[in-house]
């Protein structure tokens, strides 16, 4: 059995995907805090060399060269190459945006293509089985939102740069973004409250207040380092408004988050219609909802009137890995793109 790998290499994390035969077979996630030095980078690869052994040929993404342990996006490209042709040399593909998979050669001479393109891999899988759609990845940091028409990709930007204004590329995360980022204020007990401008808490202790289940998916340190319970992710949110958790009821602490989470789910929402204002999709082109916030996304369908499709569906994920195969759809398009 032939088997490909994809890797999508983030700033938090290290995603990958292994296909044989056609079929996903694994695929799983890594911390990897790049921001703290490139051994960090070598740890998470680390921890996915059992996966990665297997592989005859390595697909390789990347959004870590944004990682601020680089002074520009263009080093951060080529050092990623670099530490990549060293772990695997002739085995390792890169995906070159718009070009499709190449060699490094070709990679390091297309080095804006490289970067933060991985979105364009899911939608390039997208097409094999869906003429016209709205590829929507809620992941841990940012929401891409990608038009398919007539069997291609057709987004205005590929850089960060030009997708932040055209609607693409809405800059929120699932669980790691700060609080002070979604929002300004919220309403507590009758009162409009503005927000602390502090890292104090994030969108995970948001949705633990709200019962969302993040065991899995939420690698990272809390704001003040302490443990992820709801009483804690409390303690957390409660300090944004300038309050002890124990000035309010769970009730009322749960309003909150559910006001701020609705903030957030609007600029996704908002994202979608600058996107559909100008990409004229047939009225039921689904929604392809990806990332850890696919949940969020199917909701988001709803609000647009459109049928969803969960990624791990239109990839063929099997029912166990189907989680895994959503929340890291980039690494899973590129090893059924890898051939």
């Amino acid at each position: 059995m032939t088997i490909r790998a994809g890797l999508d290499i983030g700033g938090a994390h290290l995603k990958v995907a292994l296909v044989g035969d056609g079929r996903v077979v694994a695929v799983q996630q890594h911390r990897c805090r790049l921001w703290l030095g490139l051994e960090k980078l070598d740890f998470a690869l680390q921890k996915a060399a059992p996966l990665l052994s297997a592989a005859d040929t390595i697909a390789v993404t990347m959004t870590g060269e944004l990682s601020d342990v680089f002074p520009d996006r263009l080093t951060g490209v080529e050092t990623i190459i670099a530490r990549m042709d060293r772990a695997f040399g002739s085995k390792a593909r890169y995906w070159i945006g718009p070009r499709g998979l190449g060699s490094s050669t070709e990679a390091r001479a297309h080095p804006r293509d490289v970067g933060s393109t991985n979105f364009l891999a899911t939608a390039a899988l997208t097409t094999r089985t869906q003429s016209d759609a709205l590829v929507i990845d809620f992941g841990s940091t940012t929401a891409d939102i990608i038009p398919v028409r007539g069997g291609k990709a057709v987004p205005v930007g590929l850089t960060d740069a030009i997708r932040q204004s055209t609607g693409e590329l809405v800059y929120t995360g699932f669980t790691r973004t700060a609080v002070m980022g979604v929002t300004t204020r919220a309403p507590l007990q009758g009162e409009w409250v503005t927000f602390a401008r502090e890292y104090l808490a994030t969108m995970a202790d948001v949705r633990r207040i709200l019962g969302v289940d993040l065991a899995a998916f939420d690698q990272h340190a809390t704001a003040d380092g302490q443990d992820k319970s709801i009483a804690s992710s409390t303690v957390r949110l409660a300090r944004m408004l300038g309050r002890d958790a124990n000035e309010a009821t769970l009730s009322d602490w749960q309003t909150v988050a559910a006001y701020i989470r609705e903030e957030q789910l609007r600029s996704i929402h908002d994202g979608a219609l600058h996107v559909l204002s100008r990409a004229a999709l047939p009225a039921n082109a689904p929604v392809i909802a990806a990332g850890i916030g696919a949940a969020d996304v199917a909701i988001i369908a709803a609000r647009l009137d459109r049928p969803v499709i969960p990624f791990a569906d239109l990839a063929g994920a099997p029912p166990e890995l189907a989680a895994w195969a959503t929340a890291c759809a980039p690494a899973v398009s590129l090893a059924l793109l890898n051939h």
